[in-house]
């Protein structure tokens, strides 16, 4: 029997993709309990019998295996065999209003110190977020803390000076021939090795991807995070940051438990019209990192008319991290302004006054339906980000408080925020 959480009427049935399936038969294989049967069509998946406990999915090497759909009625075993493509979400199915949203296709339920970290980020969006209409299909939550994926370190490189108060890394983790399909916008979990002071196994930690979908390296099944050493706390009294020192202090070939990817609305539109504005600072800029190199990939096959605008924020250049790529990038992909709140013999400029420096630049990107607002870093950048965007819009006619609900309604605005 299915012993998945079917509340008030409403079964999860777990799915294969057969546009995605390769017919490996690895599932089936991997089923100890028999759930998973196959014709000369397709994959199936027997709603009676799979119980949930999630064997086929890291082993599956294209995430096919990854999908789920809220219904009223499980989908027969003859009904997936007829399918050549997997079935939209049931409008009709939809939990109630207390039940919250369906589960997105691909995803499944997240664990709950998983979920109060991604929702306490993406607070400043107010409300449901909604991806961008043309975002990629995202996979969520193939790999579990109870069954993470094993990466192996590739790279580990400090961004910043030597001399910088921030100590900030760029570290490539391979999953060698393991799936782990993810894309822009989406976090991966980290557990360090240990346990807390109470005996417990350490929790996860989230890090946004800072790499394409197609690999730090192109066409390797290897992802890149951006992580900050931490050492003191909000109110600057020193601390160990259990997971961000473990993770910059690992050599090349170091072994990392992984879970997730994680994410199914901080996304990048693909289609090649979007306007993306990039508003960050220190960390925050991993996301913006992926979602420019995807583009910057992209432009060498495709015409790409769409402009990326980042408004990035540090202390110093020595604390920005990519700083020197970023001066490399053609200003006709990227057009980056900088604001440096500690650099010598510079006044104090924080990304909210960039942001008022680029006011004719923004208003007229904020005037085109294909304009993508983007803002990831530390909390404490949330209210000055949105008052100097309601100055912009007030100086050019606009009212930014009508606009942002019709952006959030149509996935055109997305906060990522942490303390």
């Amino acid at each position: 029997m299915n012993i998945a959480t079917e509340p008030k009427g409403l079964v999860r049935q777990h799915l294969i993709d057969p546009e995605i399936c390769i017919r490996c038969n690895t599932c089936e294989e991997m089923c100890p309990i028999d759930a998973i049967t196959h014709d000369s069509r397709n994959y199936v998946i027997d709603h009676d019998i799979c119980d949930g406990r999630g064997d086929c999915l890291g082993p599956c090497p294209t995430g096919a295996i990854a999908n789920w759909r809220q219904t009223a009625e499980p989908y027969s075993l003859e009904e997936q065999f007829g399918w050549d493509y997997l079935p939209d979400q049931d409008e009709a199915a939809e939990a109630p209003a207390d039940l919250g949203a369906p589960v997105p296709a691909g995803a499944a339920e997240l664990p709950d110190d998983v979920a109060r970290i991604i929702e306490e980020a993406h607070k400043g969006a107010g409300g449901r977020q909604v991806p961008p209409f043309s975002a990629a299909h995202p996979y969520v939550g193939i790999y579990s803390d109870k069954s993470p994926v094993t990466a192996k370190v590739a790279g580990n490189m400090r961004l910043t000076d030597a001399d910088a108060s921030s100590d900030i890394h760029h570290i490539i983790l391979d999953f060698g021939t393991q799936a782990f399909p993810v894309i822009e916008g989406q976090s991966i979990g980290v557990i360090p090795p240990g346990e807390d002071t109470n005996g417990r196994p350490h929790h996860v930690r989230l890090y946004s991807v800072a790499s394409p979908r197609d690999g730090e390296r192109p066409n390797k099944n290897n992802v890149a995070i951006t992580v900050k050493r931490v050492t003191e706390d909000n109110d600057g009294n020193p601390v160990t940051g259990v997971a961000s020192n473990y993770l910059c202090d690992l050599p090349r070939g170091a072994e990392v438990k992984v879970t997730g990817p994680y994410g199914t609305t901080f996304l990048m539109p693909n289609h090649p019209e979007a306007n993306i504005v990039m508003i960050c600072t220190g960390t925050g800029s991993a996301p913006m990192r992926a979602m420019t190199e995807r583009r910057r990939r992209m432009r060498r096959h495709h015409d790409i008319p769409g402009n990326i605008l980042l408004l990035f924020g540090a202390r110093t250049q020595g604390e920005l991290p990519y700083f020197g790529p970023l001066q490399k990038l053609p200003k006709d992909l990227i057009d980056p302004e900088f604001a440096f709140s500690r650099e010598d013999g510079q006044a104090k400029q924080y990304v909210q006054d960039r942001i008022k420096t680029r006011a004719d630049d923004l208003a007229a990107l904020l005037k085109d339906e294909n304009t993508f607002i983007f803002i990831c870093g530390h909390k404490r950048m949330e209210d000055g980000v949105t008052e100097s965007l309601r100055e912009v819009c007030k100086s050019h006619g606009m009212d930014w408080d009508e606009m942002l609900p019709v952006f959030r309604k149509a996935g055109r605005y997305h906060v990522e925020t942490y303390y």
